[in-house]
């Protein structure tokens, strides 16, 4: 069971809006809790002295966030140029950067080379690519493994309403078994020296034997390398997707189970046949910061019809994952956690579409038009995936600092902001010189 508690009250959420800092809607995130859960991560895998966890800055690129993960000894896992200049902003350069990419431009490559970053190949046509295309290959070099079959969906236990990653063989991701031995000897032979392996088989799994059993297959490809190829592979990366609990009755995954399980196969198997030091990566993202990132969001609206919908002035904008996978997210009425829940709604925004929805016949306690609502677990994957369908506006980000400071660390977006790719100078001339001498094909008269 999982306690869905808020950091902040309704008082302070009302201060927020009224000195200004921010209106709603808009994401706050808990330093306390993110540095907490980073460093329960590194202490648990301690006992593995090249262990480096490689925040997935996909989850919320935001260079505070990332400069507080810095602080506690996180590299950035990175899958673009965008990302990759986020990390060197906040002093993240060289090995500390893995860079995992697909369908990978050549600019973002050669960028991922001039900083130093481990490349991590997706493909096993990238090697030539990478050649002919981006300069030559580094002495460094990572390979991502899909394991198909080996690990199928029904070895995935998620919750049925957020399946993300189905069976690998149908994912886009990686080199097959044959390929990873093909293209690591491929890599030797033009001049690779230092070699590594990946593999991203999960997204948001919360079954701790998940992860071990991926470690221990990873493991097992090491030996076969060493042994039929004689490679030595310097780290294997287990990559993320390690879950939350969304849910209530959802447990965390035990991080010290999965180190232990993960530290009995690599005794047994690493250490007995000779491949110690092996150093052990990970990509978490979600599992660090997600629990502590909270969407605020006021109650524009209360409409009855055939059910009874609580109108937000948040919207799918903000928060696409309830309408993209059917993901749940826990809700808390601020300032009524001890009423009972003894309505049911369904919780919406406003933009044009049916599935603009948090909450699907969500029991909750009675609402009223001007309550603050708070939606849990928006820590990761939440901010970063918004957009501007309709013309709706990126929400701003704040900070609650470990002294209780709240601190904006990234401001809403503007009208200005939404038209400034546009050049309304050069929509003037091609009205006028579009239409000069122009007839109408459809004007019949």
């Amino acid at each position: 069971m999982t306690e869905k508690k808020l950091p902040f009250t309704r008082e302070q959420l009302e201060e927020i809006i009224k000195s200004k800092i921010a209106g709603s809607p808009f994401y706050i995130y808990d330093e306390k809790g993110i540095r907490e859960n980073a460093r329960r991560l590194l202490k648990a895998f301690s006992w593995n002295k090249g262990f480096k966890e490689f925040f997935a800055v996909k989850a919320t690129p935001n260079p505070f966030i990332l400069k507080i993960l810095k602080e506690e000894g996180f590299g950035m896992d990175c899958s673009s140029l965008p990302e990759l200049n986020l990390s060197e902003k906040v002093g993240i350069t060289g090995e500390e950067i893995m860079f995992s990419s697909n369908d990978t431009p050549a600019q973002e490559f050669v960028r991922a080379k001039e900083l130093g970053a481990t490349i991590n190949l997706d493909d096993i046509s990238h090697i030539s690519f990478l050649e002919k295309e981006c300069g030559g290959i580094p002495e460094l070099i990572s390979v991502r493994y899909n394991p198909g079959k080996l690990r199928n969906e029904s070895s995935i236990k998620k919750d049925p309403e957020n399946v993300i990653m189905k069976s690998p063989e149908n994912a886009k991701y990686g080199f097959t078994w044959d390929q990873i031995f093909e293209g690591l000897d491929t890599l030797r032979k033009k001049g690779v020296k230092r070699f590594g392996l990946h593999t991203f088989s999960a997204s948001n799994e919360l079954d701790p034997q998940f992860f071990i059993d991926t470690a221990d297959m990873m493991f097992d490809l090491a030996l076969k390398l060493k042994s039929k190829s004689g490679i030595k592979i310097e780290f294997v990366n287990i990559s993320g997707g390690v879950g939350i609990p969304y849910r209530p009755n959802e447990d965390a995954v035990d991080l010290q189970k999965v180190s232990n399980g993960i530290k009995d196969r690599y005794d047994k198997k690493i250490i007995s046949n000779g491949l110690d030091p092996l150093a052990i990566f990970m990509e978490c993202g979600r599992s660090i910061t997600g629990p502590h990132g909270y969407l605020v969001s006021r109650v524009l609206h209360i409409k009855n019809i055939y059910k009874k919908h609580v109108g937000l002035d948040a919207n799918m904008a903000n928060l696409m994952r309830p309408a993209m996978y059917g993901a749940y997210h826990h809700i808390t009425v601020v300032g009524k956690e001890h009423e009972p829940k003894d309505h049911i709604y369904d919780v919406t925004g406003s933009i044009c579409e049916t599935i603009d929805r948090f909450a699907i016949d969500r029991k909750l306690p009675e609402i009223e038009r001007g309550d603050l609502l708070v939606i849990h677990d928006t820590g990761a994957h939440a901010h970063a995936m918004g957009f501007n369908y309709n013309g709706k506006l990126r929400s701003a980000e704040l900070l609650l600092r470990e002294n209780g400071d709240v601190v904006e660390i990234r401001r809403a977006e503007t009208v200005d902001d939404y038209f400034s790719t546009l050049d309304f100078d050069k929509l003037a001339a091609f009205q006028v010189h579009g239409t000069q001498g122009k007839t109408n094909p459809h004007n019949n008269s």
